[in-house]
């Protein structure tokens, strides 16, 4: 018997997120609101099933949300509430934490597709902990229907965040776009409905899933549960009592915790071998589409071999505990030393040096010099002690030595579409001089 999903991602449910991180003057209200407006009319016509939701700091830090609303009200709490935001300081990475924590949390029982689109005009002020910890949510971010659009508007050509920017974008098939002229934000907004139709919004949710995020899945899925004593159901692919398969009277009927469809271990094994969500005992359900599992173990009894092992204490935020005050989020920040099995020595911070290679994102590597032979402790490939390089002969160590990536071609990015550009000044996709 082979087993199919039945769900099209044809004209799917959409929701636009829009967050507006704006600490300045530099955009108008009516030059806002019009772009928006302007917007939604034309994504109206490209997705009818689409709503609307609205982000924003108020003074105070106090954070205002709107989900899952028609475009009419998103409008009117745009006028209501424009001159209460906080004129202080750029919150990027706290609002996107929150809306990351939404979309996580609905998508337990509803797939839909999530555009999120921010309008910032201030580069962030938070530590590098807060970058890391977003980034590591982006990541998981990607097996689901997320797109992330990001558009810098102000006059100036440079941002210190420019890169940390665009690489949370591309993550999820977005891009980063630079408005400096007001009144041109119309014209931004429009180029994000017809530039995202070549993705088709397909569900990038079969996505392969690191096993260090395999906990923070298991998490978001239910167990299937027992039939209540009342149920009179039949297994949903294959309608009968007795499990076609196994033939076995032990296989007993379970259901889904949402819509009560019922199906046999056997049956549901089957479908979860081809219809996973890159985690083989972790799926949707092909009724609800609730996101379910099963054990794990029981994989096995079917000849199905997987290693679902993740790393000890892997670095993921509970969706139950992500918070949008600065406070609470400390908290919760992301310890590289987690991922490994065995502890990490600290060093004397008096006699270190910390070098990043590869980027922003790029793994950490600390000097310490003493009067003992160099200990170099790397965060991506573990340590290698003091001991064992003392039997060494010590070499004199400079950063060149670390073998930095070194780029040889000239990209550039489009401020009209976003799109990528090497070695030419002139856009090859909406013919925009750069």
């Amino acid at each position: 018997m082979v087993i199919n999903s039945k769900s099209s991602d044809s004209n799917q449910e959409q929701e636009v997120i829009f967050y507006l991180d704006l600490s300045t003057d530099f955009l108008k209200r009516k030059y806002l609101l019009n772009g928006i407006e302007t917007f939604i009319e034309e994504n109206n016509k490209f997705n009818k099933k689409s709503t609307y939701g609205l982000v924003l700091f108020r003074n105070s830090k106090e954070l205002y949300t709107i989900y899952n609303q028609d475009a009419t009200l998103i409008l009117d709490a745009i006028k209501d509430i424009w001159e209460e935001r906080d004129l202080e300081r750029s919150y990027f990475e706290n609002g996107l934490y929150e809306i990351l924590a939404y979309v996580f949390k609905l998508s337990r029982t509803w797939r839909k597709i999530y555009r999120i689109i921010v309008l910032t005009d201030a580069p962030s002020s938070s530590s590098e902990d807060y970058h890391s910890a977003l980034y590591e949510l982006i990541l998981k971010a990607k097996n689901f229907s997320i797109y992330l659009d990001i558009i810098r508007v102000g006059d100036k050509k440079f941002y210190e965040d420019d890169v940390k920017l665009k690489i949370i974008s591309s993550e999820t098939f977005g891009g980063t776009l630079y408005c400096r002229e007001s009144k041109q934000l119309k014209k931004y907004l429009s180029s994000l409905v017809g530039s995202r139709e070549q993705y088709s919004y397909k569900s990038s949710f079969k996505n392969e899933v690191s096993p260090r995020d395999y906990p923070f899945f298991e998490r978001l899925a239910t167990d299937l549960i027992s039939l209540s004593s009342s149920d009179v159901i039949s297994c949903f692919f294959c309608h009968t009592d007795l499990c076609p398969i196994c033939e076995k009277p032990q296989d007993e009927l379970h259901k889904c915790f949402n819509c009560n469809t019922a199906f046999h271990d056997c049956c549901i094994v089957e479908y979860s071998k081809t219809n996973n969500i890159g985690i083989p005992h972790i799926f949707r359900c092909p009724k609800c589409e609730s996101l379910l599992k099963i054990d794990k173990h029981l994989l096995a009894s079917f000849g199905i071999d997987e290693n679902l092992s993740p790393l000890p204490n892997p670095a993921t935020t509970h969706i139950d505990t992500i918070s949008n005050t600065e406070n609470n989020i400390e908290s919760e920040q992301y310890d590289p030393q987690e991922q490994f099995s065995e502890p990490i020595s600290e060093p004397n911070t008096s006699e270190r040096t910390i070098v990043k290679v590869g980027g922003f994102f790029g793994p950490k590597i600390t000097i310490n010099k003493s009067n003992t032979p160099f200990e170099i402790v790397d965060s991506a490939k573990g340590r290698e002690t003091a001991e064992t390089l003392g039997e060494k002969e010590t070499p004199s160590l400079s950063i060149t030595s670390l073998h930095p990536p070194k780029s040889k071609l000239i990209i550039k990015f489009c401020h009209i579409c976003g799109t990528s550009v090497k070695n030419n000044s002139i856009c090859p996709n909406c013919g925009a001089p750069l």
